[in-house]
């Protein structure tokens, strides 16, 4: 299985840059991770907030492969601990998914289409949090997860 995180916008905190590319080479001992950032709208003020969905919606469907699944990261989501995050990885692992995108909206959220071509939705919160810190949050779950599932020693009960 593959995972992708598709998200809108890129991240400008150096910080916080740095600290998602240390996830993500870390991720690469358990599993194919693609990080993909699609670039922000232009000239959103002329538009409503529907309109921005829509377009941000029209890029990420854009993304998608037939046989992927579709997930939202989404604050009306399923919340997981970090254990039965790591089942849910391992479930999808075994269900012979060939690639799982994970997709972190804009600042309205995502329109009805991304809705409805959508398997599910997980949140991260019942905080917000900015979209980009939710990319190193997902990161850093991801590999957590993935650290679960092999008993390594870096998540504590």
């Amino acid at each position: 299985m593959k995972i992708k995180l598709l998200a809108i916008g890129k991240t400008d905190n150096k910080n916080l840059i740095k600290l998602i590319d240390e996830y993500q080479n870390r991720l690469k001992h358990y599993i194919k991770f693609e990080l993909e950032i699609i670039p922000d709208i232009k000239n959103v003020k002329n538009l409503s907030e529907i309109q921005q969905k829509e377009k941000e919606g029209e890029l990420i469907l854009s993304k998608l492969q037939n046989t992927d699944q579709l997930v939202l990261l989404d604050d009306k989501g399923k919340h997981f601990t970090s254990i039965e995050f790591s089942n849910y990885l391992q479930k999808k692992m075994n269900a012979g998914l060939k690639q799982l995108v994970l997709v972190i909206g804009g600042p309205y959220g995502f329109s009805d289409a991304v809705y409805q071509k959508s398997t599910g939705k997980i949140s991260l919160s019942k905080m917000t949090f900015s979209h980009q810190m939710i990319r190193l949050f997902i990161v850093e779950q991801l590999y957590r997860g993935f650290t679960i599932l092999k008993n390594e020693p870096y998540h504590h009960e």
